[in-house]
């Protein structure tokens, strides 16, 4: 399992633990990912989903996930996130 959010696509950073001597050590930003299953109201279902904590709350923001992959682009997104965005935009169409 990749430590990649779903939706933004954010994940590990690397960068340098310094010491008061000023050493530096390499070290990992890992991003705050959780599982979480979102609803879809287009689609009446929910999908479960690895995401960050910042996705989470913008997903809240923008009022679910629906109206969230609508504005996303496509590059930022997983193949999972792809699929589920394409489902509702097919049963969008057809309502």
């Amino acid at each position: 399992m990749s430590r990649r959010c779903e939706l933004t696509g954010k994940g590990v950073q690397v960068g340098n633990n310094v010491s008061h001597a000023n050493n530096k050590t390499k070290r990992r930003f890992l991003p705050n990912l959780n599982d979480v299953t979102l609803m879809s109201e287009t689609l009446g279902r929910g999908f479960k989903l690895r995401i960050s904590a910042a996705a989470l709350r913008t997903v809240d923001h923008r009022g679910g996930l629906d109206s969230f992959l609508a504005k996303a682009k496509d590059a930022e997104l997983s193949e999972k996130a792809l699929k589920i965005k394409k489902d509702i935009a097919k049963a969008q169409a057809a309502a």
